[in-house]
């Protein structure tokens, strides 16, 4: 799996002009699922995203995590996360999971996203062709890949 995560100042999704989430600031988390990927990805991003320690801490260091700044998280699928760009300029989507994989992982990923944090997290709708909308906060932007365990 991989995730793309931005600190927000306020972040929504929407489908065809229905609003789907919104959220304050917190995280942005945009999510790729591929066909090998497992519950255990899903799980070591879900507890790496709720205590990334990304946020200002009272002297203005990156020392607190969402969990310590009481944000708020919107998580939305992006297949085009998985894209593979070794050859010529169109991205192929080969390793990008189906339905039947990525579905249950995205969800479970988000479960656990809750249980982490004490919050449901906003979602978009998978599959969907979504409109998001976002203030970056810094900006700061992170890329977490589950196989590249840095």
């Amino acid at each position: 799996m991989r995730i793309v995560i931005q600190r927000v100042k306020h972040a929504s999704v929407s489908v065809d002009g229905e609003l789907l989430s919104r959220i304050g600031a917190g995280l942005l988390v945009l999510v790729g699922v591929e066909k090998e990927d497992t519950e255990e990805d899903a799980a070591w991003l879900a507890a790496k995203t709720a205590g990334l320690r990304i946020f200002n801490d009272d002297e203005g260091v990156m020392n607190r995590s969402v969990v310590d700044t009481g944000g708020e998280i919107l998580a939305v699928s992006q297949f085009t996360l998985t894209a593979s760009t070794r050859k010529g300029n169109r991205p192929s989507y080969i390793r990008a999971a189906g339905h039947e994989t990525a579905v249950p992982l995205y969800e479970r990923y988000c479960s656990l996203l809750a249980q982490a944090t004490g919050k449901e997290p906003g979602r978009g709708r998978f599959g969907a062709d979504m409109a998001v909308e976002l203030l970056n906060d810094g900006p700061v932007t992170i890329i977490i890949d589950s196989r590249l365990r840095e």
